[in-house]
């Protein structure tokens, strides 16, 4: 085929043709070939690389933390920004280990950071406002926090990362999540609130509760019909400054012939987001992995998205994503470097053989 034919799913096609000629039973590599293929497909060729990575890592604070819905206090936001900058969390080892580039984007972190160089400075506000009583944002606030997410993806690409994976940081965003998942989606509340970072079941109780609360609250009507401004006017009323970016740098990316890796629940969320802003992005995005919050599982259901991995992570900072890197990675390396029947002189299998 071509390197510049360009039907939809023609990629797809060539791929998957071009993996039943490798010295292997056919479809014996089981979902390592629908990936390539997919990766193949993002990036238009049948020459797939994934040789340079990012990771975007989003923090913010919300402030609906202070109110319990998190078995963390909201300082642990900033606290963790720390930890990331001194090399000590899963989303540092994990990037060392697979040589991928690791950025943090500040987009609302109740503290302030001395420069560093892998922290960008593009703080909204010192958090958003509680939900209990107002909007978590205003439109200003959210047009900078989509800025940001757009700038930071312009800057990865432009470094010529060709896979760019998705992480967030930010007490209380599962709860948020909860609340943009089930208006997003119509799953009933109840369905779309899990324990988060480690809440009881007394604990995920009281969560339900502040958010059915949270629900209650008199607000504008949704703009129905309008996908792209339902979404818009759900992130101005729930927030968060990190979801909003998030969104916008994978919308961002997917519109460019680069692979998005997304990772957990919030993440997902956020990429749905995407999608109703900007139709078209969740077919450039690979899921890695399916999250033990149960909402996550429910919401690839929805979206038809078979996630890579099971593990029951509950981690977030991107650390799923990382840990699916070299399943994306291997993919492509024996897409591109094992031989075919015919170079090899290897016997294809013969009719009526039983293997």
């Amino acid at each position: 085929m071509s390197e510049t034919a360009s039907s939809a799913g023609s990629w797809r096609r060539a791929a998957l043709a071009r993996l039943d000629q490798l010295t292997k039973p056919q479809g014996s590599l089981g979902r390592l070939e629908t990936l390539v293929a997919e990766i193949c497909e993002i990036q238009e060729t049948l020459q797939p690389e994934l040789d340079t990575a990012c990771l975007l890592l989003f923090a913010s604070d919300h402030g609906l933390a202070n109110d319990g819905v998190s078995a963390y206090p909201r300082a642990v936001t900033a606290q963790m920004v720390l930890n990331f900058l001194r090399g000590g969390a899963a989303a540092n080892v994990l990037s060392a280990q697979t040589g991928c580039t690791l950025r943090i984007i500040d987009v609302g972190v109740d503290a302030d950071f001395m420069p560093h160089p892998q922290l960008t400075q593009a703080k909204v506000a010192r958090g958003t406002a509680s939900i209990l009583h107002a909007d978590a944002m205003s439109a200003e606030e959210l047009e900078r926090a989509l800025a940001a997410g757009r700038e930071a993806a312009h800057e990865a690409l432009r470094a010529g990362h060709r896979v760019m994976l998705f992480g967030e940081m930010g007490i209380g965003n599962t709860a948020i999540s909860s609340l943009l998942l089930s208006e997003l989606t119509g799953l009933p509340l109840a369905d779309c609130v899990g324990p988060g970072t480690g809440l009881d079941s007394a604990g995920v109780a009281r969560k339900l509760a502040l958010l059915e609360r949270v629900r209650e609250r008199p607000t504008e009507a949704l703009p129905k019909g309008d996908a792209a401004a339902e979404a818009i006017t759900l992130l101005r009323r729930y927030g968060g400054f990190e979801i909003a970016a998030l969104a916008a740098a994978i919308s961002t990316v997917a519109a460019s012939r680069t692979v998005v890796l997304i990772d957990g629940f919030a993440v997902t969320v956020a990429a749905l987001l995407a999608e109703r802003m900007q139709p078209g992005t969740l077919s450039r995005c690979i899921v890695s992995h399916c999250s033990a919050e149960p909402a996550h599982r429910l919401l690839l259901e929805q979206l038809r998205i078979e996630p890579l991995l099971s593990l029951g992570l509950r981690l977030g900072e991107g650390s799923g994503a990382l840990l699916a890197l070299p399943l994306l990675r291997n993919s492509v390396a024996l897409f591109r470097n094992m031989a075919t029947f015919g170079s090899a002189g290897v016997s294809t299998k013969s009719p009526g053989s039983d293997g």
